[in-house]
């Protein structure tokens, strides 16, 4: 495709891209909302984006005091796969959190209260019974967020590396595996590698790319069958040198996302 302009010259596209989908994930190991839009913040990640995390036994999470911990603390698709037999639904307003077994509704809870928190727990006790340290507690915290990333970063994925990926290993894989926020539709593969210092202006947001994603084996979880497959963090350091797949980027300037907008490459 041609090369296109910004008003300020700086626009360094050598493609149309554009916003395929919009992600988040309220319960750090649970599945995905969809988003049509959404309105962000500068230095923020997206709203309720794991605003919530299930403990895995005790931890050292304090909720008047918050701070990072890493995932190994909490239910995670890195080594609770079971997890990803689960369907949720979040509704925002109520902050209740509604899951489903096989297409059938196996819990329900406001999430804002210890009652609603405490049904949610009862099930995940029973579901992941033979992999938990202790009773799971949903935990969290005003503005804190259970991310794998100290500071509040957006997950960032195209659609042209990702049929990459599948070419090399010869299947299918589901985007929402990469459990990213914003999916980009575009036609070079890889193209994102180069945008590290670079700004992702959408709308009138824009997303400073910091670093590119290291993968962990969350990203072998079969989202269909709960089960692991082939380790795609490998075939990637088999290609590639490194586990690299997406990047991470910071809000800097905040305003509304929407699927289909224009995305332009900013130097």
């Amino acid at each position: 495709m041609t090369s296109q302009s910004g008003d300020d010259g700086n626009n360094i596209n050598q493609e149309q891209i554009s916003v395929h989908s919009l992600h988040r994930y309220p319960v750090k190991g649970l599945s995905a909302e969809d988003l049509d839009t959404v309105t962000v913040e500068t230095g923020q990640c997206f709203p309720y984006d794991r605003a919530y995390a299930i403990e895995n036994g005790p931890s050292r999470f304090n909720a008047k005091d918050p701070k990072f911990l890493p995932k190994i603390n909490f239910l995670a698709l890195m080594k609770h796969e079971r997890l990803a037999r689960l369907d949720t639904k979040f509704e925002a307003e109520t902050e209740t959190l509604t899951i489903f077994r096989e297409g059938r509704q196996v819990a329900k809870g406001n999430l804002s209260t210890s009652i609603g928190r405490n049904m949610i727990e009862q099930f995940i006790a029973a579901f992941m019974k033979e992999e938990l340290k202790g009773p799971p507690k949903l935990q969290s915290a005003p503005n804190h967020h259970f991310a794998d990333c100290p500071e509040p970063l957006v997950h960032i994925i195209t659609t042209a590396s990702a049929k990459a990926l599948e070419v090399i290993l010869n299947d299918k894989v589901d985007l929402k595996r990469f459990r990213s926020n914003i999916v980009l539709e575009t036609t070079t593969p890889w193209m994102e590698k180069q945008w590290v210092g670079k700004i992702i202006k959408i709308g009138e947001v824009e997303i400073e790319i910091i670093d590119e994603t290291s993968r962990c084996a969350a990203i072998n979880v079969d989202l269909e069958t709960g089960q692991r497959g082939r380790s795609i963090p490998a075939t990637l350091t088999q290609h590639f040198n490194n586990e690299n797949f997406g990047v991470y980027g910071k809000i800097i300037k905040g305003g509304e996302l929407k699927v289909n907008d224009t995305a332009l490459i900013l130097s």
